[in-house]
């Protein structure tokens, strides 16, 4: 079953439903389903994303701005207009290097 407050038809702006909150990064999901999802991350300059994984392969696409995604010990600069793809279960963290919008699509393995 697929969880989403869009509506099919509809087309809308990422970066505008990614919203920068000055306290910590911000989430909005566009949709969830049993197999994995999409949601939009904000990040203010300078914010951060703790090490950790996720239980499902990711897709890590930059709408906005400029990030370090340190994937298993070793930092990659992804900018506006970049992905990266990331297994599951792989430790990694999001440092924003500017104010930043990302994509992440997950799919379950």
């Amino acid at each position: 079953m697929l969880d989403t407050d869009f509506k099919f038809g509809e087309v809308h702006s990422l970066a505008y439903h990614a919203v920068v909150n000055d306290d910590k990064p911000s989430f909005k999901h566009i949709f969830n389903t049993a197999n994995g999802g999409a949601v939009l991350v904000a990040f203010k300059e300078g914010q951060k994303l703790d090490t950790h994984s996720a239980p499902a392969d990711l897709m890590v696409n930059v709408l906005e701005g400029e990030i370090v995604f340190t994937m298993l010990g070793t930092p990659h600069t992804i900018k506006a207009g970049e992905f990266m793809l990331v297994g599951a279960e792989v430790p990694h963290s999001v440092e924003a290097k500017a104010d930043s919008k990302l994509l992440l699509v997950k799919v379950k393995p």
